[in-house]
Order: structure tokens, then sequence, then C-alpha cells
């Protein structure tokens, strides 16, 4: 329930001026704002600088209306720049903070030097790994300190005492069962 039905603003700002709240219309996918998707949108405005922040939004209407925001990437075609405004949070009235609005900064790539190679590392550690949480699935964790597992049911029952006659010793491990 990441994605959002709900109509979706956004107003970006620059070293001179911004655009005003423009709602994202037109995406290149069929459907907008479904999870894990990347939506494209062209919005025209004059040509704003160096940008610094966006507010992105939606109206909070439809069913399934709150939306996880992982990040906007803006493309210059002026200056070719790419900014990155990055968020990683909830626009939902039931969700975290309760907002529906966000307002995000620019970041810098030199304030996190290597960020993008960071992000991509992220996107492949996930991409290798998300197999490992489907529904289903039963995690199991070796806890150190109590000589046992840890089991994370799909039903979100977890066994915190563990089995301490395990045979797979002091060493941490991560099985999963379908």
């Amino acid at each position: 329930n990441a994605g959002t039905e709900a109509d979706v603003y956004v107003s970006v700002y620059g070293e001179r001026g911004d655009t005003g709240s423009r709602q994202l219309l037109r995406s290149q996918k069929p459907k907008k704002f479904l999870k894990g998707q990347t939506d494209v949108f062209a919005v025209e405005a004059v040509h704003l600088g160096h940008l610094y922040k966006i507010v992105i939004g939606h109206n909070g209407l439809g069913s399934g209306n709150g939306w996880f925001l992982d990040k906007v990437v803006i493309k210059d075609p002026i200056t070719d720049l790419d900014y990155t405004f990055l968020c990683h949070r909830w626009l939902d009235q039931g969700q975290d903070d309760g907002n529906i609005a966000r307002e995000l900064t620019v970041t810098d790539a030199s304030t996190f030097p290597g960020r993008q190679e960071l992000e991509l590392k992220r996107e492949e550690t996930w991409a290798a790994e998300k197999w490992k949480f489907q529904k289903g699935n039963t995690l199991q964790f070796y806890n150190r300190l109590t000589h046992g597992f840890i089991c994370l049911s799909p039903d979100s029952r977890v066994d915190a005492l563990g089995d301490k006659k395990n045979k797979y010793g002091k060493v941490f491990f991560m099985w999963m069962y379908a």
C-alpha cells in the first residue's frame, strides 16, 4: 500500500523563483504512483537556475491515498544537471507524522561524496535481498547473547526464546523458510 491514487502536486524552487503548485498529470506509465514504480513527468516552467528545494504532496482524496515517496530527481534540460531530493517517508495522514506534503531540500553531491555510488549499492543490495521478506517466509536470526534463535513468523508471531540446542554455534545466521 505504498502507492497512491490521490492527485499529486509539486512546487519547484530555484535561485530565480518557483513554479508554483503543479499537478503531476501524465506519467510515462499507464497508472501512476504505484508501489515500486518510477514515474516520469514533464513539467514546463521558466528556467529557475540552480534548484534548492521542492514541496511535494497530494490532496488526500481517493481510496488508499497514503503514499511512500523514496525520492524525486529533477533533470534540467538546459544545464543537463540532475537534482536529487531524498524523502524516504510517508505522505499519509495515518502513517509517520501524518503529513501529506513534504518540503525536501536538494541533496548536493559535494555534501555527500559518493552519494550516487551509495544509492546504487543500496538498490543493488535490496534487489538481492528483498526475496527474504516475501509473504509467507519465516526469518530466523541467531542471537549471540542467548545462544539461540529469534524467529519472526509470517503471522507476526515472535519467538524470542529460540532453540538453544541449534547446531550452528555462535555465528550470526539468517535463514529463510517458505
